[in-house]
């Protein structure tokens, strides 16, 4: 859908947030069109073809036999040798991405590239996250929050539709006790980080975690249970009148999503699945985790969408995460400021 055929805030009843389209919330990220995106209106789910879904599982076999270890966010490089090593040629987008590296490397003078699968957005977002946490987020702490899929799911049924990742397949048939189990661990990893001493011992158990299959992927799955609740949240106050924030409208704007059992079929479930998160889903996720999203996205240089703010005026007191965005779709790690700016 386009951003003129979208409704504006005045015509969408509590739809007077402060925040401001500055950024392509509503557009699709560049990339093959969603399969399911004409059958939207008949609430379809959006599944791969079958030989699809096999070759992913091969590949996940393949992962659990191998003696190498299983990198979800690759050591650190000198950025611009990463950007040199990755980004040699004569095109217009390869001076695009040398332009917008160089630029980044005036703040930042390493990356850590991140694996680029379609929980790409979720990686980079959570690792940075947890990585530099140095207290448990009071929302975290809530004891309400493991309470959260049963009350939920017993007000919308819809949410059964949940669809895990494939990594996590093998688990049994209970969905409130297997989100219940991933917001758990969210949880308790994130105290336990938040617990150590050094930015460096964060670092070595962020990349532990972050190593292990079966709990990594488990974060993903509260993390987007997270965004599922947070849309719900924001899609009851539109009904009831209040005040949203603008992207709201947008995530409800589009043919695909608009409730959030549609955003749940055609979008959250398809997660890890056939995409990753779109530009206003960023928004949720980042309104989701209490935290700044700051995007650096290279395909954007000489724009004033270089650096994007996820969300666009955020609460003073948000922690601050910030990403490089080769594509939309991709997202990598800047590490250790440089002396001039940490100073």
């Amino acid at each position: 859908m386009s951003r003129e055929a979208m409704p504006q805030p005045g015509a969408w009843r509590g739809a007077g947030g402060a925040e401001k389209p500055t950024l392509e919330a509503g557009a699709a990220s560049p990339g093959p069109p969603r399969a399911a995106r004409a059958a939207a209106e008949h609430e379809e789910d959006m599944y791969r073809a079958a030989d699809e879904i096999e070759k992913d599982k091969e590949l996940l076999m393949q992962e659990r036999g191998s003696s190498e270890p299983r990198l979800s966010v690759a050591p650190e490089m000198e950025i611009m040798d990463y950007c040199r090593r990755e980004w040699r040629g004569n095109t217009q987008q390869a001076a695009r991405m040398r332009k917008g590296y160089e630029e980044v490397s005036q703040k930042f003078t390493s990356i850590r590239r991140v694996r680029g699968d379609n929980y790409c957005a979720l990686r980079a977002t959570l690792f940075q996250a947890m990585s530099q946490a140095t207290a448990s987020p009071a929302w975290l702490q809530d004891p309400e929050l493991t309470r959260l899929p049963e009350k939920l799911i017993s007000k919308h049924s819809w949410i059964k539709q949940w669809k895990l990742g494939l990594q996590l397949e093998e688990k049994g048939e209970d969905l409130v006790e297997n989100i219940k189990e991933s917001l758990a661990l969210l949880r308790r990893k994130w105290a336990a980080l938040a617990d150590l001493g050094t930015a460096e011992a964060r670092q070595l158990a962020c990349d532990e975690l972050f190593a292990s299959a079966d709990e990594e992927y488990l974060l993903y799955e509260a993390i987007k249970f997270l965004m599922l609740s947070r849309a719900i949240e924001l899609y009851d106050d539109r009904e009831q009148g209040k005040d949203v924030p603008f992207f709201s409208v947008l995530l409800f704007a589009r043919d695909t999503s608009r409730d959030p059992a549609q955003l749940l079929r055609n979008h959250l479930n398809q997660v890890g699945h056939t995409g990753g998160l779109e530009q206003v889903e960023m928004l949720l996720l980042a309104h989701a985790m209490r935290h700044t999203i700051c995007a650096y996205r290279l395909s954007k240089h000489g724009t004033e969408e270089f650096l994007t703010v996820f969300p666009t005026d955020p609460p003073r007191d948000w922690p601050v995460v910030t990403l490089i965005a080769e594509d939309d779709r991709h997202y990598n790690i800047p590490v250790r400021l440089c002396q001039e700016t940490s100073l």
